[in-house]
């Protein structure tokens, strides 16, 4: 998500009720919806707050205008409600990218891309990202608002995007049957890059033939959150509206369409479009060679695909990539890049210790070369030392631990342990 866009993913002004579902009309043609079309003009006093007949005008108007740029037609009616900050802070206490899985997985996750240190509760630190700067989604039938004011106002460029998730649910689906981070992150690219598109639609076509209200200034807290998360999770806001606007140029909107019954399965596809939707990842196995107390987690699945754009978020968070160079909304890069598959499988023993084992494969040696070298100048800058091949990080540092990087032509392979003399009880080389 770029941070101008999903800071703001909201629904952001209407007068707080404890909830409410607006009468809706099934024998409207698109572009019509409950008596407004899409080019009315509104009658409207934005600066107070709205009352229930302008917030029910204004919601009508919006579905009618995400309908004439979407060229498709809301089925039912769409719930709102409204919670406050600190209702939505607790309901977001538990969210993560694994939440079935282990902690410890969850931990090893993280940790191995150098986002979330061992001091820090993995969870907590994507939960904190959410927090402080969601102000509104659209979940199951129901748009739900953040309230941070007692006269909330209306942003009507993201009630736009949450009345195409809507719309999405309705003639399309939100259900990706993704079971990996990488592949929820690109069926997400496809989801959240539909209704940026939507949005940016709509923006232009208030600069030209239609009436639209003004945009409130919204700020986002993002004062505590992890950078490393958060270019991690903002991929599809971010690369998404790319996406869909290759799609479009194949075949317009039905192209799109399409998409939601052959979901990306990969960030790569949603980063180099051209890939979609013939260059499926690799499959990558890892053996389990781990002995002497060493064992992978009781998890479902056992490993965890991570994919081009968390290991882009790796390499920039950890200043591999030179942020003041490389766009905010690009995450393509030569040094992740080329990435064809790979998998990662936390270990733990009977100590409470925990370790990894990551094995990646590119699409030719230079590719899978340039990450090992990207990979080797990550741990140098954590102060790694190399000792007869094997990278030890010193114990001042929050990512204390023992690497083996191992690059065999397009495969490099990758072993974490607490200590040097662990890493063949994880995985004999």
């Amino acid at each position: 998500m770029d941070e101008h866009r999903w800071t703001v993913v909201v629904l952001a002004a209407l007068t707080v009720l404890a909830g409410c579902s607006l009468p809706f009309d099934t024998g409207d043609e698109i572009g019509h919806q409950g008596g407004y079309s899409a080019t009315d003009e509104l009658d409207v006093t934005t600066d107070d707050g709205l009352n229930a007949t302008e917030r029910e005008s204004v919601v009508h108007r919006t579905m009618a205008r995400v309908e004439s740029i979407r060229g498709l037609a809301f089925e039912q009616d769409v719930s709102v409600r409204v919670i406050s900050r600190a209702e939505y802070r607790e309901q977001r206490n538990q969210f993560g990218f694994s939440p079935t899985n282990p902690s410890g997985w969850n931990e090893q996750v993280w940790e191995a891309l150098f986002i979330v240190n061992e001091s820090t509760n993995a969870t907590e630190a994507v939960s904190e990202v959410y927090r402080g700067s969601v102000l509104g989604y659209y979940s199951e039938g129901e748009i739900v608002i953040v309230s941070d004011s007692e006269t909330p106002r209306v942003d009507p460029f993201t009630l736009v995007h949450e009345l195409t998730h809507a719309l999405q649910d309705q003639q399309l689906t939100l259900a990706s049957n993704t079971n990996t981070q990488d592949a929820r992150l690109a069926a997400n690219g496809l989801i959240e890059g539909d209704a940026n598109a939507v949005e940016y639609e709509y923006e232009s076509r208030c600069s030209g033939s239609w009436s639209c209200l003004p945009r409130p200034e919204q700020t986002p807290n993002l004062s505590d959150h992890n950078p490393g998360v958060y270019t991690t999770i903002s991929m599809p806001y971010a690369e998404g509206p790319g996406f869909v606007e290759a799609l479009s140029e194949r075949g317009g909107w039905e192209a799109v369409n399409d998409a939601y019954e052959t979901f990306p399965q990969s960030t790569e596809q949603i980063i180099h479009p051209t890939k979609y939707p013939d260059d499926d990842p690799e499959s990558v196995q890892i053996e389990d060679r781990s002995a002497d107390g060493w064992q992978q987690f009781d998890a479902t699945p056992r490993g965890e695909t991570i994919g081009e754009a968390s290991i882009y978020a790796m390499f920039r968070t950890n200043g591999v990539v030179d942020r003041s160079t490389d766009g905010p909304e690009n995450y393509s890069h030569p040094i992740s890049t080329g990435w064809a598959g790979d998998r990662l499988v936390p270990y733990n023993n009977t100590d409470g210790q925990n370790g990894y084992v990551w094995k990646t494969k590119w699409d030719s040696e230079r590719d899978a070369e340039q990450f090992a070298r990207g990979y080797e100048r990550l741990l140098e800058r954590n102060d790694a030392r190399n000792v007869d091949g094997t990278y030890v990080i010193p114990e001042s540092n929050p990512y204390a631990d023992a690497f083996r990087v191992t690059h065999d032509g397009r495969t490099v392979t990758i072993v974490n342990a607490p200590a040097a003399d662990e890493l063949d009880r994880i995985h004999r080389s």
